[in-house]
């Protein structure tokens, strides 16, 4: 793929229908438990007045992180001038807006009276970093879109400074993003789990690793729908080294979180809560983010080799880690909302409101969907934008059969 050429999506084979009816059914699943959580209530959910944030926050957080890693692969062809990257930086950019519409769309649902959303919006308190990340988000979409354009758009694609311009931007607005959304709980001091100025670095971090994640599972699918061969095995080296770097990234920062709070005596108690003494959340975090959506991933992309099995290998490690990703941050979201706030440090309160208690939290059916949904929109919105506008590259015709269509 020297020389960028790009196609839409003209075949309609049972693999893409069959994973658009999923898709669909998930996001109308999703809508409904939306519907449902609005008209019964949050009482149908597994949330508490402890627990604020619940499984949509989690799915939703994912998506928005993935969202900004997803720009990545474009960033790599017009900010740092790497080629071999430039076919499929279309891709990347309507992959991360469909993913950050996944993840508001689930964010804004959650929180309840979504109608109200405008209010956020023209009634801003510049002391929350909330009323920050409404820029960052609307914003985000709008560099991303005009990124498309200069990439796309004939006469625009010809001035390579305009690309560059408009890339460097995008590139730092998603460093922004990110640092933006990790900040929510970096900032929050009341919960000894989030206050951590490292919380910015971890969310890029991840946001590397997720990102490139969803891209590698799109480019397969659609290898496999168009019957072209999207990743050359010089390609497959390249993905294969930037998922096994960003993994180990992402663990450094992680490991250099815990390491911080347990050698302050003031988190200690927290840590060993969400490490060793929290039940389900320590679980999470060695089985599920370590174990499964780090080791386990990294072990295949070492041991995999060259051709199908070495495609097999990172397929799987993909959906592995885009599975930690999801037990990260909900250890990180729900389990430091269930250690109990220190209202008084060095004081003993006693009080009939939970005060000193683990709050006890169970996702419910209507959370699982609703989160769920936000990724099936995500998805859905790829799926329609690369049969409408060519964003998909054209690769080798090693894999189409005889007489398909071009």
């Amino acid at each position: 793929m020297a020389k960028a050429s790009f196609r839409t999506l003209d075949e309609q084979g049972p693999l893409l229908w069959s994973m658009v009816a999923v898709h669909v059914a998930l996001l109308a699943a999703g809508l409904f438990s939306a519907l449902t959580m609005e008209e019964r209530g949050h009482v149908v959910t597994g949330m508490s007045n402890q627990i604020v944030w619940g499984t949509p926050h989690v799915f939703a957080v994912f998506l928005i992180v993935a969202a900004s890693g997803a720009l990545n692969v474009a960033s790599f062809s017009s900010v740092f001038n790497r080629l071999a990257y430039k076919p499929y930086a279309r891709l990347s950019g309507i992959l991360a807006v469909s993913l950050l519409a996944g993840g508001l769309m689930v964010l804004v649902l959650d929180l309840g009276r979504p109608e109200r959303v405008f209010l956020a919006m023209t009634h801003n308190n510049f002391k929350s970093i909330f009323a920050w990340n409404i820029y960052l988000y609307s914003g985000f979409v709008l560099v991303v879109a005009a990124y498309l354009f200069a990439m796309m758009d004939r006469r625009a694609s010809r001035s390579e400074g305009l690309a560059k311009a408009v890339g460097a931007l995008a590139f730092v607005w998603r460093l922004a993003l990110t640092t933006g959304t990790g900040s929510i709980f970096g900032f929050l001091i009341a919960r000894e789990a989030y206050d951590a100025a490292i919380m910015a670095p971890l969310f890029i971090a991840s946001s590397f690793l997720y990102g490139l994640s969803f891209t590698v599972l799109v480019l397969v699918t659609m290898t496999r729908e168009t019957r072209e061969e999207l990743m050359n095995e010089e390609m497959l080296g390249k993905f294969r080294g930037l998922l096994a770097i960003f993994c180990l990234g992402t663990l450094y920062f992680t490991a250099v979180q815990h390491l911080t709070k347990l050698y302050a005596a003031a988190h200690r108690s927290v840590e060993l809560f969400l490490l060793r003494d929290g039940g389900v959340y320590p679980l999470t975090f060695w089985v599920g983010q370590i174990l499964i959506g780090a080791v386990a991933p990294l072990l295949l992309l070492l041991v995999a080799g060259d051709g199908l099995r070495g495609r097999l290998a990172m397929t799987a490690a993909s959906a592995l880690f885009l599975f930690g990703g999801l037990c990260q941050f909900y250890v990180v979201i729900i389990g430091g909302q269930a250690y109990p706030l220190d209202i008084f440090p060095g004081r003993q309160v006693s009080s009939a409101f939970f005060d000193g208690a683990v709050a006890h939290y169970a996702p419910s059916a209507p959370e699982i969907l609703l989160g769920l949904s936000g990724v099936s929109l995500s998805m859905l919105l790829v799926a329609l934008a690369i049969r409408l506008m060519p964003f998909l590259p054209r690769g080798t015709s090693e894999l189409r059969p005889a007489g398909a269509r071009s």
